[in-house]
């Protein structure tokens, strides 16, 4: 038992070794030229200067908020006020993920540039493989920091003897929540932050750059370039890793929370532990296929498929680990076992595993086909773009919300699925099975801001146009990967959510979620409006410092002369100052609402009316999401369309035309939706959840002291509570989350 214990740990550190190792590739790669060299150094002095001043004020959080876990700790038996420690760990980590991802990135991008000099082929094995020392380091460090504390507090909390479902597990367990409490806070602010960053920076280069001025994306001479850069590092490279980071730490804790309720004496493996330790060896093994998975990423020459070859290596990490999870199921969990009245045996947990893995590659498929070029529904908004940039508008809203309707069949029909074969912690395991190739997935989706900035620097160097082409086919290619990866992101937080959720009804104590009751449904109403005015928030953030670039990036045109002539630098500096102030500024109101919402419902209505929150926050946040991120995705590769030339009605336009300028703002309307409201949606309902989860032990014992001193209500005679008979035959509830029993 002590050896298997330590396996999980060990996985986490291959995964950093694959970094190191991939990282020094990356950095003996031929940089370029000396003005190439100076425009990577640039952004990255300027990506570490952001990141600085967005850590000391997260610090200030990170502590402030530790000091309240630690007295909270001291309140009830089953937490400890270690679980600041946790916190700060988990914290910290989270924003070493994020580091990790924009150290390699402002170093590939150049170095992609170069070899886009040579061919596609040298291009993309570069940009890929710094895409991948993110996803492998993003893994790697999630599954040392949880393995490693999971040991500590095992062998700090639960005495030998000590029954696996009694309270010192579920101290313990408790106190590791805290782990994924920092790591899920953290990305939020660096993704909604970076997203205001990025946003303000790409909204004002483009409204001036390419509408006003005439000039192509990413041209020396846009004041605005270089912040647009920069925040593609903040925003779509360190904010990214710091959510795929946290989603990773929620999916595997709130499935080591429900394998600690597996009743005693129908789980004795291990010592009783191997429910809790599944989803982490899930994961452990995700990692190392998907590291296997990098090696078919390669293409023969220009012509191939970029987008096949990255598929391929998708595919062979995901094979790879459904079978390789027959046998860890096979090996570690008992043949029956049985969960809050449902029974399951281990190979229903496998058909779990399988069902949290088709949904995730399904979901994948279907956002591909929204977001990609050359697809009917981004063929549609180049169509329509031909009258005008309200139509266009009008495309691209109706093809993101079309975008909602299969994914969320799907993720239905896969709670559906996983539930009947294994209850709640089928649930739970089949988001672990959807999250094991996350090291895969998340190297996918850096390959895209790296392509991106490759070719922002080709643009600012001037590099020969065939160079410009090759980035230009890498960058596509990223924008469809990035779709793909949000949408992934959030189907896996859709299952984790509802995990955490049954997670919380249990510490909680309550049996079921009355909609009946005035009280929960006025909490199911409230929480499905708050992904709404969260949305609002970092959106509006987004237009007022794009407003602010607007006038800067006009004034910088009107009043320097010699810009346009290439005989004068303009003030980057400038630009650069105001996506600066404005993303640190604007990131705290987003993320109070997180936060603080759940404490204030939970402690003053109870954990019933906590529970309708949860799901109105849940099922609105995962429409939300997939209807912003799916409309900015089809917005931006339909503008793209117009470089290579596209017909419509006969009548091929090319860049500069007027249906191009009409995609332009389309793109303009859609980029705050795709990386800045759209990616937080996911990050916003775990983390809500999350916090329900730690403060579950308070309320609950809050609301068995007003129970002592309440009598009993009648009962009314039609409620929309399903009994615990129900519970175990009928899923419609739980799909609903009107109850997770």
């Amino acid at each position: 038992m002590n050896l298997i214990l330590f396996i999980v740990p060990v996985v986490g550190i291959l995964g950093l070794i694959y970094t190191f190792i991939a990282s020094r590739w990356v950095e003996k790669q031929d940089a370029g030229d000396e003005k190439m060299e100076e425009m990577s150094g640039y952004i990255a002095q300027v990506v570490m200067t952001f990141l600085k001043s967005a850590w000391r004020i997260l610090g200030v959080f990170v502590a402030i908020a530790a000091c309240l876990l630690a007295y909270l700790g001291t309140t009830v038996t089953d937490s400890s006020p270690i679980i600041a420690v946790s916190f700060c760990i988990g914290a910290i980590l989270s924003a070493t993920a994020g580091y990790i991802g924009m150290r390699i990135a402002t170093k590939a991008n150049v170095r992609t540039t170069q070899a886009a000099r040579t061919s596609m082929r040298k291009a993309l094995m570069v940009s890929f493989t710094g895409g991948s020392v993110m996803g492998m380091g993003v893994a790697g460090l999630a599954i040392l920091g949880l393995g490693s504390l999971f040991i500590v507090f095992y062998q700090l909390f639960v005495p030998e003897g000590a029954a696996i479902t009694g309270p010192e597990m579920k101290r313990a367990i408790e106190v590791l929540a805290g782990f994924s409490l920092g790591s899920e806070s953290i990305a939020l602010f660096a993704r909604v932050g970076g997203g205001i960053y990025t946003k303000a920076a790409d909204v004002g280069a483009d409204l001036v750059g390419k509408i006003e001025a005439g000039i192509p994306e990413d041209d020396p001479r846009n004041p605005a370039t270089i912040a647009d850069n920069v925040g593609d590092n903040v925003g779509d490279v360190a904010g990214m890793g710091a959510d795929l980071f946290g989603s990773f730490v929620a999916t595997i804790l709130a499935t080591m929370v429900l394998g600690q309720e597996i009743k005693e004496g129908t789980a004795d493996n291990y010592g009783g532990l191997s429910p809790i330790l599944l989803p982490m060896f899930i994961a452990g093994l995700g990692l190392v296929f998907s590291i296997i998975g990098t090696w078919f990423v390669r293409i023969k020459n220009d012509n191939a498929s970029v987008m096949k070859a990255l598929n391929m290596g998708n595919w062979v990490s995901i094979i790879l680990t459904a079978a390789a999870a027959f046998f860890a199921v096979k090996i570690l969990l008992p043949e029956n076992m049985e969960l809050r009245g449902v029974s399951f045996t281990s190979l229903n947990v496998y058909f779990a595993i399988i069902t949290g893995l088709l949904v995730g590659t399904v979901i994948s498929f279907i956002t591909e086909y929204y977001t990609s070029m050359g697809r009917p529904p981004v063929l549609k908004i180049v169509r329509q773009s031909a009258t005008g940039h309200a139509t266009n508008i009008i495309g691209g809203l109706s093809v993101g919300m079309e975008s909602t309707v299969a994914p969320v069949l799907v993720l239905a029909a896969g709670i559906v699925v996983s539930y009947h074969f294994a209850g709640v912690y089928g649930v739970g395991i089949a988001a672990a099975g959807m999250m094991a190739t996350t090291a895969m997935q998340l190297s996918i989706d850096a390959f895209g801001p790296i392509s991106d900035n490759a070719g922002g620097i080709a643009e600012m160097s001037r590099l020969p146009e065939d160079v410009r082409k090759r980035t230009d086919v890498l960058d596509a290619t990223g924008n469809t990967t990035a779709a793909t990866g949000k949408g992934f992101a959030i189907a896996s937080a859709a299952l984790t959510s509802l995990a955490l959720f049954a997670a919380f009804v249990g510490i909680a104590g309550i049996h079921a979620i009355d909609l009946y009751k005035a009280n929960v449904l006025a909490g199911l109403f409230v929480g499905g409006m708050i992904p709404f005015i969260f949305s609002s928030l970092a959106i509006s953030a987004v237009g007022r410092a794009a407003m602010d670039m607007v006038n800067e990036v006009r004034r910088q045109f009107r009043e320097i002369p010699g810009i346009m002539e290439y005989k004068a630098t303009p003030e980057y500096e400038k630009c650069v100052a105001i996506s600066t102030k404005a993303s640190l500024r604007e990131m705290i109101a987003p993320g109070a609402i997180a936060l603080i919402v759940p404490v204030i419902v939970g402690f003053t209505f109870g954990p019933e009316v906590l529970g309708g929150l949860l799901a109105g926050v849940t099922v609105s946040g995962v429409l939300m999401g997939l209807f912003q991120s799916n409309a900015g995705g089809a917005w931006d590769n339909a503008k793209k369309s117009f470089e290579k030339g596209v017909e419509i009605n006969g009548q091929v336009y090319y860049k500069k035309s007027e249906p191009h300028k009409a995609s332009i703002t389309g793109d303009t309307v859609g980029d705050p939706f795709k990386d800045t409201s759209g990616p937080s949606m996911n990050i916003l309902i775990k983390l809500m959840s999350i916090v329900s989860l730690i403060i579950a032990p308070h309320i609950a014992i809050k609301a068995n002291d007003q129970a002592k001193t309440t009598s009993a209500q009648p009962k009314a005679p039609i409620h929309a509570t399903y009994s615990a008979a129900n519970a175990g035959t009928s899923v419609a509830g739980n799909t609903a989350m009107a109850v997770v029993k």
